[in-house]
């Protein structure tokens, strides 16, 4: 029975990926910063959270590293933890540095010192590409990284580069554009906008305030990334790649399928609030997944339309199930 462990179990990423591991008969182990008061709400949703062995980890102290390292004896390691905001980084660059580049550093170094033939995955960002004009970002796209968030995870990304060539470990980063889901947080401006939506339909809300919405972004499908990260670590030789879509929509198109799906004119619900935008905003996000598609077969089946349709359907759902309750 193969083991894995996934730092940052508790979000949407390590939530899906746990359950896939699961139904590949994996024993699964995941982290958390402090696994005696964290929630894990998004495991409890999926109906895992009993099937998961639960530790609690520090990524930016290589004791702890080392002790659940040592606990756990992983065959492979999926990183994805760490500050995931990219807004909140510009209010927390320490921490974010710290949890990410910090944190990703002290698992590689673990990993060597263990000698065992563990496989590490890096959860790397399309945030790392910046601004690219109107290209759409490959493997060899230069890293211009435009806010903390993206610093760290630029870092993240070469230090996996420099322990696959330096020490041989068969690390692999995924850089990865937006990916969404039910089980993302109300903080990502996707699941606010769905919710407002499904919330004004329902009568709850009147208006749903907005920053920038001329920005274009690659937006895919969360448990269908999951799949890709797992691809990867499957492989002969370790190796990064970017998961996209291919297609980039603006956030605009986002509203208006969201408020679409529920029968509701965007423009009379949405109003600009300047005090939502960003230091630094990157105009435009399209990421180039043939290398994907080539080496791993992976390919998103899900663009952005079928992603709001599927969050819009999940967030409803919730929402009649509290009515009833309440």
């Amino acid at each position: 029975m193969k083991r894995a462990l996934i730092c940052g179990i508790s979000g949407q990423d390590g939530a899906y990926l746990a359950k896939l591991l699961l139904d590949k008969d994996y024993e699964v182990w995941g982290t958390s910063r402090d696994a005696q008061m964290s929630s894990f709400r998004n495991l409890t949703k999926l109906g895992i959270r009993d099937r998961t062995k639960l530790e609690s980890a520090a990524l930016n102290d290589f004791r702890s590293v080392l002790q659940v390292l040592k606990k756990s004896q992983p065959d492979e390691i999926y990183n994805l933890a760490g500050q995931s905001s990219v807004g909140l980084s510009f209010e927390q660059p320490v921490e974010t540095l710290e949890s990410i580049a910090v944190g990703s550093l002290n698992l590689l170094e673990a990993i060597r010192f263990m000698e065992q033939p563990i496989k590490f995955y890096n959860a790397s960002s399309s945030e790392c590409f910046g601004d690219v004009g109107q290209n759409s970002a490959s493997e060899t796209t230069p890293f211009k990284p435009r806010s903390p968030y993206a610093v760290a995870k630029s870092a993240a990304f070469w230090e996996v580069a420099n322990y696959r060539e330096a020490y041989g470990i068969f690390a692999c980063s995924g850089i990865l554009f937006n990916h969404e889901s039910p089980l993302r947080p109300e903080r990502f401006v996707t699941q606010k906008i769905v919710t407002a939506a499904c919330r004004i339909a329902a009568g709850q809300q009147d208006k749903l305030n907005l920053g920038n919405i001329s920005v274009q972004r690659d937006w895919g499908w969360a448990p269908e990334f999951i799949e890709a990260m797992y691809a990867m670590l499957q492989q002969e030789q370790p190796d990064d790649y970017v998961i996209a879509t291919g297609e980039s929509s603006s956030l605009q198109d986002f509203v208006a399928a969201a408020f679409g799906a529920v029968g509701l004119d965007w423009q009379k619900y949405v109003i600009s609030d300047p005090t939502l935008l960003r230091p630094t905003d990157i105009a435009f996000g399209k990421g180039n997944p043939k290398k994907a598609l080539e080496k791993l077969g992976w390919q998103a089946q899900y663009k952005m339309r079928d992603v709001v349709r599927m969050m819009v359907a999940a967030k409803q759902k919730e929402l009649s199930s509290d009515g009833h309750h309440s």
